[in-house]
């Protein structure tokens, strides 16, 4: 693994009251969950929204900055991520506060997390978190959606801190949904969101958790390291059953494979490289193509740069 030149004490001097964590050089395989990827040059975990703000204002604009959350939808290159990457967690960022049928929460609560503590406050509406397997600051992103629900359905608001560390609030209608995306700027980076849901039995939420567990754990192969729904639906389509058509279930490159289970997701079956799994959608992406004319587009997010030659 090729390390990068070591910033983090010319960071350390441009902003001296920093109080989270600078890491140079630290492996971010162990941080996806397909376990595969390239070292950040410097990993910062921020000790709170000030803390983060402070760093942002200090740093210069020349250096790339980077968010990664729990990994579950992501690709890191085999190269690893120049500059700055940012990785939220602790209290300040995974707390759940309840105030009558809204609940804010820190964006690195996982979004199943989220969907327990609406049914334990019985507030029926955010039972579909409880499918996804990201956490709230990728779902803010991503318009995360599942079994019939979307992050776009009960969003009030949502906080961040911008390339130059300034505070920024968006209502739901200045974050732009639209499916598996928002238009809410590139460089924010998201640290709280105010969800609202509705009365309800908890009984009968926790019933329809059951179900989207139970439908999550027949139909896709989460006991694998796999990055979750590979590609987007199609207008009007499914990208599973354009996959399948194409002959490309159970499709090996490298240790990557197209799951047998699920042909929506790749797996690294057998020490996968990133350029293995990755160079495998591409291939899916040929393949589907060249059969049905339609042109799927990726929904896991890559990021980084290849491994040197």
């Amino acid at each position: 693994m090729t390390a990068f030149p070591d910033i983090t004490p010319a960071l350390r001097a441009a902003a001296p009251g920093l109080r989270g964590r600078l890491v140079a050089n630290p492996s971010l395989a162990d941080l996806t969950w397909f376990r595969v990827g390239g070292p950040a040059q410097v990993l910062f975990t921020p000790a709170d929204e000030e803390d983060l703000a402070a760093l942002l204002a200090a740093l210069d604009p020349a250096i790339p900055v980077t968010v990664i959350g729990l990994g579950s939808n992501l690709i890191v290159r085999d190269g690893g991520i120049p500059g700055v990457v940012i990785r939220l967690g602790g209290k300040a960022f995974g707390s759940v506060a309840i105030d009558g049928d809204t609940l804010r929460t820190g964006t690195a609560v996982p979004d199943m997390r989220l969907a327990k503590a609406a049914a334990e406050a019985s507030l029926d509406g955010l039972a579909f978190y409880r499918g996804i397997p990201g956490s709230i600051g990728g779902a803010l992103r991503m318009n995360a959606g599942a079994h019939g629900g979307e992050t776009t359905d009960v969003l009030v608001e949502a906080r961040g801190v911008d390339r130059s560390g300034a505070l920024r609030v968006f209502t739901h209608a200045e974050m732009g949904f639209s499916y598996r995306h928002s238009d809410a700027p590139d460089d924010v980076i998201f640290t709280s969101a105010l969800f609202r849901g509705r009365p309800g039995e908890r009984d009968a939420i926790e019933a329809e958790m059951a179900r989207v567990t139970a439908a999550r754990e027949a139909a896709q192969p989460i006991r694998e390291r796999t990055g979750g729904s590979t590609f987007k639906n199609p207008d009007g389509g499914k990208a599973w059953q354009l996959i399948d058509a194409a002959g490309c279930r159970g499709l090996t490159m490298g240790g990557a494979q197209v799951s047998p289970m699920h042909c929506n997701f790749l797996i690294n079956r057998d020490g996968a490289t990133a350029a293995d799994i990755e160079s495998l959608g591409e291939e899916v992406r040929r393949r589907v193509r060249e059969s049905s004319g339609v042109e799927l587009h990726w929904e896991i997010k890559r990021i980084g740069v290849p491994a040197s030659v």
